[in-house]
């Protein structure tokens, strides 16, 4: 069961988009709103939003880039998909700095919206299914050896000659080179920036300036990393979905 959640002003415009929704051969849930307040007020985790980028402000003072900004800085819960709805192509630019997974100009046409849904619900359905992460990592600390799970690590992080493991159970430090990690570990871990190494497994949502992790933290990548950690994280979840 997909949940899904359409928030625009126009009631005709919920309506018509509702009734795309219904025609794909997805089972799914369907609520709307008429205002980002009334999104905001509703605290049901989504996988999927329909979100219009000029969504008139409301008792919340926000219009719709602004109610975006305000889900993706929620430091809990499920990140949904977003897909903006727009009457003008200038905006699309603005849509895919907030992790916007398509946009869809006004009026929305039946075939590109089929394409686009697809496309979402595939990337839903592979963000569902946790990769099974089997392999350690063995580092020498102090004259002593040990061994730490790969799916017991959120993220790796230079320090001072030094690397710190960011731990489910806490952290982990001892003198090593993040780019000699890198390499052992394989695509299983990204380089988002000179300083972190991101399991990917536990990457919950991104924009163009910082990735959110399951436990909360959030992490900046660089802007020379940003369109290969994109590449490699969809490679990562197709690949754990067996697509």
């Amino acid at each position: 069961m997909i949940r899904i959640a359409i928030c625009d002003d126009e009631a005709s415009i919920r309506a018509y988009l509702t009734s795309l929704i219904r025609a794909q051969s997805c089972p799914c849930e369907i609520v709307e709103y008429p205002s980002a307040s009334a999104c905001l007020a509703d605290r049901r985790e989504l996988d999927l939003l329909f979100l219009d980028i000029e969504l008139a402000p409301s008792g919340s003072g926000l219009d719709g880039m602004a109610l975006a900004r305000t889900i993706r800085e929620r430091s809990s819960g499920t990140q949904p998909v977003m897909i903006f709805v727009t009457g003008h192509q200038r905006y699309v630019f603005d849509a895919f700095d907030v992790g916007a997974f398509q946009y869809l100009l006004k009026p929305v046409d039946e075939e590109k919206f089929a394409q686009v849904f697809a496309r979402a619900v595939e990337q839903i359905e592979a963000g569902r299914v946790q990769p099974q992460l089997s392999h350690a990592l063995t580092l020498q600390s102090a004259g002593t050896s040990r061994t730490v799970p790969l799916d017991s690590i959120y993220y790796i992080e230079s320090s001072n000659h030094k690397v710190v493991l960011r731990l489910k159970d806490g952290e982990f430090s001892c003198y090593a080179k993040i780019r000699d990690l890198e390499a052992e570990l394989g695509d299983q871990f990204f380089r988002i920036h000179k300083g972190y190494l991101v399991n990917l497994a536990y990457v919950e949502g991104y924009s163009k300036t910082e990735l959110t992790l399951t436990n909360g933290e959030k992490l900046l990548i660089s802007k020379y990393k940003y369109q290969d950690f994109v590449k490699a994280y969809l490679r990562f979840v197709k690949r754990g979905a067996g697509l």
